[in-house]
């Protein structure tokens, strides 16, 4: 009985732990209103609002979500969690499997100048490699910004 109840204790902490890092995903409906606000902060303060994305008390970095910015050349123009790729060109990484920058770039030259890119990335904390989009949008000062979310699991 007693290692019933141990495993059952286990399955219970282990779903919960789950629900709880559910929780803290951003959805692709909550990356897409981040995207969308986010270019709207840049075309009233330019680079500016890069301050603001690199804020963790912001409001631009909300569970896992966070805005980073590139040119339409590939150059990072800001990365609020990695502020060491700012200045790198991403245009041609493609480290797993997929030329991810490319295709947003390439999503912001379209007419549409927005929409979504989907490529495997890391989840966090682990190697695993998942199902990510990100919602970029390009902007009236000529550079994009985006926002990635994690597919359902």
């Amino acid at each position: 009985m007693k290692k019933l109840t141990y495993v059952l204790g286990v399955a219970l902490t282990a779903f919960s732990l789950n629900v709880l890092a559910a929780d803290e995903m951003g959805t692709e409906a909550e990356a897409q209103a981040m995207s969308e606000k986010a270019a709207t902060l840049v075309n009233e303060k330019g680079e500016e609002a890069f301050t603001v994305f690199a804020d963790k008390a912001g409001g631009y970095q909300e569970k896992d979500l966070y805005v980073f910015c590139m040119d339409l050349e590939g150059k990072m123009l800001s990365h609020a969690v990695k502020p060491e790729l700012v200045g790198q060109n991403m245009k041609d990484f493609d480290k797993y499997g997929d030329k991810l920058f490319l295709n947003m770039i390439d999503m912001a030259k379209s007419e549409a100048g927005k929409g979504w890119v989907e490529y495997k990335w890391p989840y966090p904390g682990t190697e695993d490699l998942k199902a990510k989009k990100s919602y970029v949008m390009k902007n009236d000062k000529g550079f994009f910004c985006g926002v990635g979310a994690y597919a359902a699991q």
